[in-house]
């Protein structure tokens, strides 16, 4: 499968504003969302691993008030936007599922042959 643009870099801030984007896995399109956290960009399924709701609080708001970590709006879960790993809350130990991204000639793409299971 061939990677397919998300988003121009600029549109991604430090700790800023995510982009919402959508990816097709096992059959059934699934929300996603990419993020620019400490210069690096990274991707995410927009579930929650304690519930599958979405996390973003408000449209394309991914991080908390600190802008140093993920956030869920429903349970206030805490995932690291380095890895997407639980940091606290009600995800008991279970983190997002990352997606793989490329950033290169100011844009930033999804790229699902490297897309990890």
């Amino acid at each position: 499968m061939a990677e397919r643009l998300i988003c121009r870099s600029g549109d991604l801030l430090d700790g800023g504003r995510g982009v919402r984007f959508t990816v097709h896995r096992q059959g059934v399109e699934q929300a996603a969302f990419a993020v620019r956290f400490r210069g690096r960009v990274f991707a995410y399924l927009n579930r929650c691993a304690h519930v599958s709701v979405e996390l973003d609080w408000q449209h394309n708001e991914f991080f908390d008030d600190s802008k140093l970590y993920l956030i869920c709006a429903t349970h206030g879960a805490l995932y690291s936007p380095e890895n997407g790993r639980c940091l606290g809350g009600r995800c008991n130990g279970r983190g997002l599922t990352p997606l793989p991204v490329t950033e290169r000639d100011g844009a930033i793409y999804f790229t699902p042959g490297e897309q990890t299971p």
